[in-house]
């Protein structure tokens, strides 16, 4: 009797994406076969360098001797605002040391990435041809990186119109399909807020965000719903306790890992259960 086919989606979420590492590590440790995998931005980065045969330690060893807290202003290339404030080339230049010229034909472990064409807002999956600029594509902030042109469309971030690409590794013939959500979830109120008077129980901001993280929020407010209807579509779903983690946190790298571990751990019981059914 063959065994049952396991996807993993991993969900962009900038540098909460590299949770991912950790989620991988878990699985890798307890031997539970991943089959397929699609990413979308921050995870397309981890699931591309994991289908290529890196296992989560490696990946793990690359990107925190990459100092991204130190190295993310180097990777700032101003362009003319045409389609985004950064062109993305040098970010593009050091992620081609890691993933290098390789084709998705060439991968150990089938692996999609989404993304999305900002002029018809279409979901587009690439799984063909250049593994580094499907994942240039993928992880594409509107405004904030320049759109990538990717035949003959301008694709921006995947998590523009789905934030955990569970569809896609379902769409991939994955008997269980299992969803990493790094970004945590918006609570639903109906709550309306009217300002009058300062508010004495709220602290004082410590930092004011910038442009960066204003539009990843912008886009996690956005996605919020559309999120919550894909991670309904898994069998399980493991969400990392990212809260107090920002987008351009990269300094508490060590910190997302250890977390993506402890939500693997707690998600170990019902995964085996799965495939032992």
């Amino acid at each position: 009797m063959s065994r049952k086919k396991v996807g993993i989606a991993l969900g962009g979420g900038a540098a909460r994406g590299l949770a991912h590492i950790g989620v991988l590590e878990v699985l890798e440790k307890e031997r539970i076969p991943i089959d397929m995998i699609a990413g979308t931005s921050a995870g397309a980065i981890v699931g591309a360098l994991f289908a290529e045969g890196m296992s989560a330690a490696e990946i793990k060893k690359e990107l925190l001797e990459m100092e991204l807290t130190k190295k993310s202003w180097q990777m700032v290339d101003i362009s003319l605002p045409k389609t985004g404030f950064i062109s993305g080339k040098k970010l593009i230049d050091l992620l081609k040391n890691y993933i290098g010229d390789v084709d998705f034909s060439d991968l150990k472990i089938p692996f999609a990435c989404t993304s999305t064409d900002i002029m018809t807002g279409e979901e587009v999956i690439i799984s063909k041809g250049s593994v580094l600029e499907a994942v240039r594509a993928s992880i594409a902030v509107p405004i904030i990186f320049s759109a990538s042109q990717y035949n003959e469309r301008f694709l921006v971030d995947g998590g523009l119109v789905d934030q955990i690409p569970v569809a896609v590794i379902k769409d991939m013939n994955a008997d269980i399909t299992i969803a990493v959500n790094v970004t945590p979830r918006i609570k639903k109120t109906k709550k309306r807020i009217y300002i009058e008077e300062a508010d004495p129980s709220r602290q004082p901001l410590e930092k004011e965000p910038n442009m960066y993280t204003i539009m990843m929020n912008y886009m996690s407010i956005m996605n919020s719903r559309a999120a919550d209807a894909s991670l309904k579509k898994a069998d399980i779903v493991i969400e990392p306790r990212l809260a107090g983690i920002s987008f351009t946190d990269f300094k508490k790298a060590e910190q997302c890992i250890l977390e993506g571990e402890f939500a693997a751990i707690d998600a170990l019981l019902d995964i085996k259960k799965l495939l032992d059914e």
